[in-house]
């Protein structure tokens, strides 16, 4: 971002709950200007790690990406159902910590993660339940319930870890792209 734009100082110092994120971000996704993932992992801390994928001969161990007694699953919106009340009882009943697993790309280019990594095809796969519409204007969504990767880790991490969890991530979701409107000479 421009440094008169930064929102460094929204990024919280420390968030409540114990989820951790693992971003899976495709290397192109990486080099945009625009991708809101890695503004998670920051905001998130030592709670969050980001692993390239998408270059030849790139492997994931699956215990680097879920550490030893944790639970995970990959947040996803070619799951098969939704993170529902039964779904997170589930996991709370399950005793240990749980990582949250987000393929970070197109949204092609975050299916074919999720299937030819095996780590990631390994692990069970939830959506997000219905809810409002993005708020993200900085690029164009093919779908009606399209959300960018931040917006979906913040509702993510609402259901799990509650509503002020995700309303201070919104908070500096929401600082970026004004921010970033406001560079392009765009009215917020």
């Amino acid at each position: 971002m421009h440094p008169e734009q930064c929102v460094c100082h929204l990024i919280p110092r420390e968030l409540a709950g114990t989820t951790r994120l693992a971003l899976v971000a495709h290397r192109r996704e990486l080099k945009k200007t625009t991708n809101t993932g890695v503004l998670a992992v920051r905001c998130l801390g030592a709670r969050a790690a980001v692993f390239q994928w998408g270059d030849e001969g790139t492997v994931i161990a699956p215990d680097a990406l879920v550490p030893a007694g944790h639970q995970a699953f990959v947040l996803s919106p070619y799951a098969s159902g939704p993170l529902d009340e039964a779904a997170l009882a589930a996991l709370r009943d399950d005793g240990r910590p749980i990582v949250v697993v987000v393929p970070d790309g197109t949204w092609r280019q975050a299916n074919k993660m999720v299937k030819r990594i095996p780590a990631l095809d390994a692990l069970p796969r939830y959506g997000l339940p219905p809810g409002p519409p993005t708020r993200y204007q900085l690029r164009s969504e093919p779908r009606e319930d399209g959300l960018a990767t931040f917006e979906a880790i913040a509702r993510v991490f609402g259901l799990i870890d509650g509503p002020d969890v995700q309303a201070t991530l919104e908070r500096v979701f929401d600082g970026m792209v004004t921010g970033t409107l406001r560079t392009r000479g765009r009215a917020v």
